[in-house]
């Protein structure tokens, strides 16, 4: 037989200099919500790591995350294909590089095309 207590709290603080455990706000990194003109985007098509299959991936945004994904849902409209968000930049399936660039410029943005 064990005489043990098991802790049912797993959070438990058992030293704790300054403050309270719940400081989440200030943990948080500042992003600059800088307007499309003030952006300068990268725009290529990608294989690495997919399989084979190409990616257009859009890199160099400093704005929120929400603006990221309702950039993201209106450039899969237009291009007609799926896409998703990660770390900061957004992948649109299949080589829409020329697309991207002419829908970026019309609303904006300063993007150009990189890589072969």
């Amino acid at each position: 037989m064990s005489s043990k207590k098991k802790s049912s709290d797993n959070n438990r603080i058992v030293y704790q200099e300054f403050g309270n455990a719940s400081n989440d706000k200030a943990l948080e990194r500042g992003v600059p919500d800088l307007p499309p003109n003030q952006q300068n985007l990268k725009i290529e098509a990608s294989r690495k790591g997919r399989g084979g299959k190409t990616v257009t991936v859009i890199s160099g945004f400093k704005t929120k995350p929400e603006t990221l994904t309702k950039l993201l849902k209106q450039l899969k409209t237009q291009c007609g294909t799926g896409g998703t968000v990660k770390d900061n930049s957004l992948e649109i399936q299949g080589n829409c590089r020329d697309k991207v660039l002419e829908i970026l410029t019309k609303l904006g943005y300063k993007a150009k095309i990189s890589g072969g």
